[in-house]
């Protein structure tokens, strides 16, 4: 007899309301195409399937019920906790067959949008140093975990998703199943995880170098082992305790300032002094990440990336100076701006062409596809004039990563071990091409254009 379906659900999440239509009496792995969205996916232990429900697309993971509800959990205190990481949308249980053979639980997740796994940021037309901007964004998600007492257990590329971000990347915690919330990390569980991540970087570098995706210049095992100093110098600059003499209080707002240009805003600081008065020491308490995003998000109610913010609020700085606007209010300026500046750049890209990038990252693009033609033009170029080329000569030619779905009839057995669809532990790079299969060249075109 067939158990009965149950989901538990966000209210918040509309997708929701469409997952009793999915085939939850079927095995994960023999869900049909047509309910199936062919996004890149890396890594994973468990059968991972991505489909579409209503207009978003969501991934869906199968597991045992108590590490379902378990990750459910905790991705939902780590959202509360602003933490980057994927949105939980519901557990699904009392699976079975029709025959009435037990399915596995399954855990829904909302996919991030214009987010890849790392291996779908390595082909031969990347970037040297992919790989070290990575690793640091996997750091900054480190400290940030474990400044709200997260302790992962698991750390690794496989299990990050990573967006752009103004010609870095930001990372977000996908897989939660073997972590661990706490009041407060020990020096332990924190170097535990370091560790764990030095280990796992270095096999998934390894296998990438095999794979010959990665550039010869590139050491996998120097790259993974920088994880361990970006990770220590940040939480010691983020955390650690600064002594100074008694007159020299400024260096409390230099603290606070190099705090900022980090990223982070400072929400409490630790200040004492010692017998004499004479020596103060200062250590921030409480930290959160976002600064530069928070004030974008105030200033114009963008939502972007902190270094897609910090480039942005610079260009709106620039504005400010240019147009003799220092004394006036800071909103009111950046309304101005917004609508003088940023809108019209966004409106610039042809309506197909805007599921490409985030506006925020096409901004930041076309500031830097200006800076460039300027240099060869030796002239100032106008704004909306660098737009119209960066459209024509650069992103006109980039795949579409608000989604990267790939229609369905064009997926056979070989294209959906290209894109990592075809096991639990397929990758999307197998360095494997199928001779016989015609559309080879097409994935092949696809991943080339990643970087």
């Amino acid at each position: 007899m067939a158990l009965p379906l149950q989901i538990t659900a966000l209210g918040s999440a509309p997708a929701a309301l469409a997952l009793p239509d999915l085939p939850w009496d079927v095995p994960l792995s023999q869900w049909p195409a047509d309910v199936l969205a062919a996004l890149p996916r890396g890594i994973s232990r468990h059968v991972v399937r991505f489909v579409r429900l209503q207009d978003t697309v969501a991934a869906v993971k199968e597991n045992t019920e108590e590490l379902v509800r378990r990750e459910y959990g905790l991705l939902r205190v780590l959202r509360r906790l602003e933490v980057p990481c994927v949105v939980p949308i519901a557990v699904v249980t009392g699976r079975s067959k029709a025959d009435g053979e037990p399915l596995d639980p399954a855990l829904v997740t909302q996919h991030l949008q214009f987010s890849l796994p790392y291996r779908a940021l390595f082909s031969q037309s990347l970037r040297p140093d992919t790989a070290t901007r990575l690793v640091d964004a996997l750091a900054v998600l480190l400290v940030r975990l474990h400044l709200a007492g997260f302790y992962w257990g698991d750390v690794s590329l496989s299990n990050t998703l990573f967006r752009r971000d103004a010609g870095e990347f930001a990372a977000y915690l996908v897989d939660a199943e073997t972590g661990e919330l706490h009041n407060e990390l020990s020096d332990g569980q924190r170097s535990n995880d370091v560790e764990v991540a030095r280990i796992n970087i270095a096999g998934e570098l390894m296998d990438l170098e095999a794979a010959e995706y990665l550039d010869e210049g590139v050491d996998p095992v120097e790259v993974a082992n920088s994880i361990v100093e970006r990770y220590y110098s940040l939480w010691d600059e983020l955390t650690g305790t600064e002594s100074f003499e008694q007159g020299e209080r400024w260096r409390v707002q230099a603290r606070i300032e190099r705090l900022n240009e980090l990223g982070f805003d400072v929400g409490e600081l630790s200040i004492s002094t010692d017998v004499g008065g004479s020596v103060v020491q200062i250590q921030p308490k409480v930290v959160d990440a976002g600064h530069h995003s928070r004030r974008l998000l105030r200033l114009t109610g963008i939502d972007a990336e902190n270094n897609q913010a910090r480039r942005l609020l610079n260009d709106l700085d620039g504005y400010i100076a240019a147009t003799d606007r220092q004394n006036d209010q800071e909103e009111i300026v950046a309304h101005e701006w917004l609508a003088r500046v940023f809108e019209p750049v966004v409106k610039a890209v042809p309506r197909e062409l805007r599921r490409k990038l985030e506006p925020a990252e096409i901004f930041h693009e076309v500031l830097e596809h200006r800076w460039y033609r300027s240099q060869e033009r030796q002239r100032d170029i106008p704004l909306l004039e660098a737009a119209r080329w960066y459209v024509e000569d650069v992103l006109a030619q980039r795949p579409d990563e608000q989604a990267l779905i790939l229609q369905a009839g064009l997926m056979n057995t070989g294209q959906l071990a290209a894109v990592g669809m075809d096991g639990d532990e397929a990758p999307l790079l197998s360095g494997v091409d199928d001779p016989d299969d015609p559309e080879s060249d097409r994935i092949d075109g696809w991943l080339s254009s990643h970087g």
